[in-house]
C-alpha cells in the first residue's frame, strides 16, 4: 500500500517514523518549505524534512497546494492514502481526492472538542481532565471529517503542553499505524460522523495570551503556565521587564487581601504571589536575557522580595 505523508513539526515526525518502521511504502513526503530560525535566521528544514532525508524518502516542499503549479508535482505520484499530521497547509479538493482512499488526519484532541490549530494548549487552559487523539477522514471543513479511530488520553494534574504533546504524538502514531494496517487488510475503513454537540474551536495561540493577569484565579494561572510551556512561555513584568514563569503551583482560596500581583513572600521555598483568588507559588522562572533558574536562586540574587508588585508596566 502506497502511503503518502504530509506534516511539518516534531509532532508529525513521530507518526512518520512509526509508519516507516511498520514497513509501509512511502513514495512521497510533503512538508512546509525551509524557514529561517533562531537569532541568526539560519535557513533550516522542518523536523519532518529532516526525518524524511534521514530515511531516504522523497520530499516535496510546496509553498502552497492551492495552485496547479504548487500541487502538480505531488499529484503526479500515485497514492493509496495520504496521512496528514500538523502539516500547516490547506488541502484543496484536488488534493483531498488525490489518494485512492482519501486523506487521513491525525488530530490531537477528542473530536469534536478542540477542532483547530492549538488543541493541546486549549485543553490544558480549559482544565480538561482528559483529551485524546483522533484519526479522521479529511473533508473540506476544519477538522470536521468522520472519525475512523480515536483514543482517550488523561491530562495529569501537572501536565504541560510539552509533556502532553509527546504523549499524544506517540498515541497518534500507534493509532494511525493500526488504521493503516486495517486498511491494508480490509481495503476499506469504517468511519462515524462527528457529534454535532460539544464542538469547541482551538484557535491559534496569540503572544499576548501568555501574559499573566494576576487578578485571575490562581488555578487558572497555574493552567496558563503549564499550557504555554514550552512555547511561548507564560510571562509577567518585573520593574517593566519581562519575567517568564516556567513552573508554579496554585493554592486555591479566596482573595488574600493584597493587590493581585503582590509578592507575599520570597524565600528558598519559592515566590508566593497574590492572585484574584488564591495564591501562586513560583518555583522556576527566567528573567529577560538570562537562563531558566529556580525561584530560590532568583531570590538569593535579590531579584525580588516581599512587597514587590508583579505585572506593572
Amino acid at each position: 500500500m502506497r502511503v503518502g505523508f504530509a506534516g511539518t513539526p516534531a509532532f508529525a515526525v513521530t507518526a512518520l517514523a512509526a509508519i516507516a518502521d511498520a514497513g509501509f511504502t512511502i513514495p512521497l513526503v510533503l512538508t512546509r518549505p525551509d524557514k529561517p530560525k533562531g537569532r541568526g535566521l539560519k535557513i533550516e528544514p522542518s523536523p519532518v524534512s529532516e526525518e524524511a532525508r534521514r530515511r531516504g524518502l522523497p520530499v516535496l516542499r510546496p509553498a502552497s497546494l492551492k495552485t496547479p503549479e504548487g500541487r502538480s508535482q505531488a499529484l503526479a505520484v500515485p497514492l493509496d492514502v495520504l496521512v496528514v499530521a500538523a502539516y500547516g497547509l490547506i488541502l484543496p479538493p484536488e488534493v483531498l481526492a488525490w489518494p485512492r482512499h482519501g486523506c487521513l488526519n491525525i488530530h490531537a484532541s477528542k473530536l469534536p472538542r478542540w477542532r483547530g490549530a492549538a488543541p493541546i494548549q486549549r485543553a490544558i487552559l480549559a482544565g480538561d481532565a482528559a483529551t485524546g487523539v483522533a484519526v479522521m477522514q479529511m473533508d473540506a471543513g476544519l477538522d470536521t471529517g468522520p472519525v475512523v479511530a480515536a483514543v482517550d488520553v488523561p491530562i495529569g494534574p501537572r501536565e504541560t503542553a510539552g509533556s502532553l504533546h509527546d504523549t499524544l504524538a506517540l498515541a497518534g502514531a500507534r493509532l494511525v499505524v493500526d488504521v493503516l494496517s486495517r486498511l491494508a487488510r480490509d481495503g476499506r475503513l469504517e468511519a462515524r460522523p462527528q457529534a454535532t454537540a460539544g464542538v469547541e474551536y482551538a484557535r491559534r495561540i496569540e503572544r499576548g495570551e501568555a501574559r499573566i493577569e494576576w487578578a485571575a484565579d490562581a488555578v487558572a494561572i497555574d493552567r496558563l503556565v503549564r499550557a504555554f510551556d514550552p512555547a511561548p512561555g507564560a510571562f509577567t513584568l518585573l520593574r517593566g521587564a519581562p519575567l517568564k514563569v516556567w513552573r508554579a503551583v496554585a493554592t486555591p482560596g479566596d482573595a488574600c487581601g493584597a493587590p493581585p500581583g503582590t509578592v507575599l513572600s520570597a524565600s528558598a521555598r519559592g515566590i508566593v504571589v497574590a492572585c484574584g483568588r488564591g495564591t501562586l507559588a513560583i518555583e522556576e522562572l527566567q528573567p529577560a536575557g538570562a537562563r531558566r533558574m529556580s525561584a530560590a536562586a532568583f531570590v538569593a540574587g535579590r531579584g525580588v522580595e516581599a512587597g514587590t508588585l508583579l505585572g506593572g508596566d
